[in-house]
């Protein structure tokens, strides 16, 4: 009988539209990602996800905003976690852009939208580029997919040699920022149909309260997961999470009481070819 693989949880503690109006503890500064890095590592997390934010704690691509945030999680949690930026634009930035603040950053880890980076056939020559470079900095892509027509093009561009590697960890969406969006676990299913294209690392997250249900669904079989404020602020019994922590708990706790296990952030560097 074959043993359950262990689950590496990512926490998205603030991503870049909510602000302390929707949630008073919900990190906007370095010290404050610093801080719930700490918690969630805690509660069993393997990585954070972070975004910055400008003066006006509007969303944010900047370097030096990174460094700061970086130094802050790094002297708080050590190499605990795996650090992992976003690219993602929110409207605000043009392809040429987010590449540009990732090749400055030069961070551990980064995640990136197949729709926003190469939105289209013309797009993708640059975007090979950039993850050719990603490669060489030994920089670890996570890719974002939002439907599972997006695992079909990232597939092609694969057998096409435009992504450098033969296996690339990904992210499946399931359902989008929307008021009100509340994802389910059947959600997933299109994205693990059988005529999908198969990723040796992935990753799930949902929005709204039953993100719990839909990330053990996807630890169940086989994937990793992220929880986090970035989409969802309430536990799976509709009420409002105290932190980030909390909602890293309520995975957790249910996967090792029903005998599985938390991978590491070292062993999450290892799937990642880190």
């Amino acid at each position: 009988m074959s043993e359950r693989k262990p689950v590496a949880i990512a926490v998205a503690p603030n991503g870049g539209r909510r602000t302390q109006a929707d949630h008073p503890a919900l990190p906007l500064t370095p010290a404050e990602l610093a801080r719930v890095a700490a918690e969630c590592r805690d509660a069993g997390a393997a990585m954070i996800h972070t975004h910055v934010r400008d003066r006006d704690g509007a969303h944010l691509l900047d370097a030096e905003a990174y460094r700061a945030a970086i130094a802050a999680i790094r002297a708080e949690v050590g190499q605990d976690l795996v650090l992992q930026i976003t690219s993602e634009s929110l409207g605000r930035y043009r392809p040429e852009e987010q590449m540009a603040v990732v090749r400055a950053v030069r961070p551990e880890a980064v995640s990136l939208a197949l729709r926003e980076l190469a939105p289209d056939p013309a797009a993708e020559p640059a975007f090979a580029e950039f993850l050719s470079w990603l490669k060489r900095e030994r920089v670890a892509p996570q890719i974002i997919l939002y439907a599972p027509e997006e695992a079909v093009r990232l597939a092609e561009m694969q057998r096409r040699g435009l992504v450098p590697w033969d296996e690339i960890p990904v992210l499946f969406v399931l359902g989008r920022y929307v008021a009100g969006q509340t994802s389910l676990p059947p959600d997933l299913l299109p994205f693990l149909a059988p005529d999908a294209p198969r990723s040796r690392s992935w990753m799930v997250c949902a929005f709204g309260r039953h993100e719990a249900a839909c990330a053990l669904a996807a630890a169940l079989l086989g994937g990793d997961i992220r929880v986090g404020f970035e989409n969802n602020l309430l536990l799976p019994d509709g009420s409002v999470a105290g932190s980030n922590a909390d909602l890293v708990r309520a995975v957790a706790e249910p996967l090792t009481r029903t005998g599985g296990s938390l991978a590491g952030a070292a062993s999450l560097r290892a799937a990642w070819g880190g």
